[in-house]
């Protein structure tokens, strides 16, 4: 029996997801998006995978680029993370305009000093996966690490580790 598209949804609307914004050092600009389908794969080597739309502008750069950051965004961190995740976006710099940042020292992406861990990355492998593509990443290095609390995606909105919505300030 097929699946209604819509329980799909619904369904994994109930599986609270951490934000991270994926940054691609491009020839010409930087692309940046959000992404919730972030999972560690290995520890040796150290590996994590990320799904992206197979027809979108950030997964083609990302496979010609071959490199990445991976900013784990925190909880004050929600409409940096809504900036990325709308269609249309500018330039990651234009979007980034009053954050601090740097350049990861392999990828040569935006590394946010603000995010609560960056990994920067070489691709090691992209599989096909329906509408999506799977990048597996190599994690070449960990230019930020502190404490706070993550950004969450839990049912169409931003929440705290806790699950409680973020209000806009």
């Amino acid at each position: 029996m097929p699946v209604d598209a819509a329980e799909y949804s619904a369904a994994l609307r109930q599986y609270a997801a951490g934000v991270v914004l994926l940054t691609v050092r491009d020839d010409i600009d930087d692309v940046g998006t959000t992404v919730t389908s972030l999972m560690s794969v290995s520890a040796d080597p150290p590996l994590v995978a990320l799904g992206l739309a197979a027809e979108g502008y950030p997964a083609e750069v990302l496979q010609s680029i071959g490199s990445c950051a991976v900013n784990v965004l925190g909880a004050g961190q929600a409409i940096l993370a809504s900036r990325f995740a709308s269609a249309g976006r500018p330039s990651a710099r234009h979007l980034l305009e009053s954050v601090p940042w740097q350049r990861g020292p392999v990828s040569d992406a935006i590394v946010l000093d603000g995010a609560l861990a960056a990994l920067d990355c070489t691709v090691h492998s992209v599989v096909e996966a329906g509408t999506h593509v799977l990048v597996l990443l190599q994690v070449e290095g960990v230019p930020v690490l502190a404490d706070g609390d993550p950004l969450v995606r839990l049912r169409g909105r931003w929440t705290d580790g806790a699950g409680a919505p973020l209000r806009r300030p």
